[in-house]
């Protein structure tokens, strides 16, 4: 996947402007178009909005980029054919945290006019946000680490670190000494996940350890959760329209493996301290069956399939028009 993007020196990396590409995939593979700005569009991001148009700007990661469908079937797209004069801006760029988002509004988005902004938070991200570097896969599966750039908190102040971030990627052996750990890993207890995935025991472990995957979330003042409320605290309030902050499940808690209840309480929490709105989509994926949620996302990928970007367009298509009001 990097040949389809380009080094930037403030967020690490972009789309390659102009791209077209088909990308292998679970499905079979998918078509992808990049726009001038270096996200995944078929149309240019101009600064004016048409008249009788409200524009919405996204921000996320995979989830919100669209990994594994086109663009027409992301949920962002799929917006605007439910709610009526809709403009999505998608600035979704995979494997990427929230503080990477923040610099996305930053650099590319903010001098653009909207009527509201949603930011699209992968729950994961409170892990990643942590995180100094960030592992890619070759096509011959070994693992290089690229630098990325992140913010620490010191006496309740942001600071911005790996701007700009290095070139070129390092082997693991290569990693800054004592700094093994701040690259990125998906999920806890690996060799655990490993052991339990080769039995066929992996669902019924998690349950029976009553697994929580993100403990970040578990109090309002565990660092990483300290670190996140202060990235999107200061990226809202700098933001003069109204903000609408997503969550987005993991598939443990799609599944009902894992308790969602520690990350809705504290992104409660946040939107209530910076007064902006908040809707989590879980309930709405809840309502349908086991068999269908599972549908929801690919065999082995855990990214929306068609139909799940189609759910989450359903649940958050009623919140968007609300928010924005009657277009007349």
């Amino acid at each position: 996947m990097r040949q389809f993007f380009e080094y930037h020196p403030v967020i690490g990396y972009r789309f390659t402007p102009n791209l077209k590409a088909r990308i292998p995939s679970e499905g079979g593979g998918y078509l992808i178009q990049v726009n001038e700005t270096g996200f995944r569009s078929n149309r240019p991001f101009v600064k004016e909005r048409a008249p009788g148009c409200r524009r919405v700007l996204v921000f996320g990661d995979s989830f919100t980029a669209g990994d594994t469908v086109p663009n027409h079937l992301r949920y962002s797209d799929l917006l605007e054919t439910r709610v009526p004069h809709l403009e999505v801006y998608n600035f979704g760029l995979p494997s990427t945290g929230t503080d990477q988002h923040y610099l996305v509004w930053r650099e590319f988005a903010q001098g653009i006019e909207h009527d509201l902004v949603v930011i699209a938070v992968y729950v994961e991200n409170v892990r990643r946000i942590v995180a100094e570097y960030y592992p890619f896969r070759d096509e011959y599966e070994h693992e290089r680490y690229y630098a990325k750039p992140y913010f620490t908190l010191d006496q309740g102040q942001l600071n911005l670190h790996h701007v700009p971030p290095p070139r070129e990627p390092l082997e693991a052996h290569e990693l800054p000494p004592g700094l093994s750990d701040s690259a990125f890993r998906f999920g806890r207890y690996p060799l655990l996940r490993e052991f339990a995935t080769t039995l066929g025991i992996k669902q019924m472990m998690q349950r029976l350890i009553h697994y929580q995957p993100l403990p970040a979330y578990d109090a309002p003042d565990t660092p990483g959760w300290c670190l996140m409320r202060a990235i999107l605290g200061q990226w809202i309030r700098t933001i003069p329209k109204p903000v609408l902050i997503v969550p987005i499940p993991l598939a443990h808690h799609m599944d009902g493996l894992s308790d969602a209840g520690p990350y809705q309480a504290r992104f409660k929490e946040l939107a209530a301290e910076l007064g902006c709105a908040l809707h989590d989509p879980l309930p709405d994926i809840l309502q349908h069956r086991p068999e269908d949620r599972r549908r929801f996302r690919w065999e082995r990928d855990v990214h929306f399939t068609p139909e799940g970007n189609e759910v989450m367009a359903d649940s958050l298509a009623p919140v968007i028009a609300q928010l924005l009001g009657d277009p007349h």
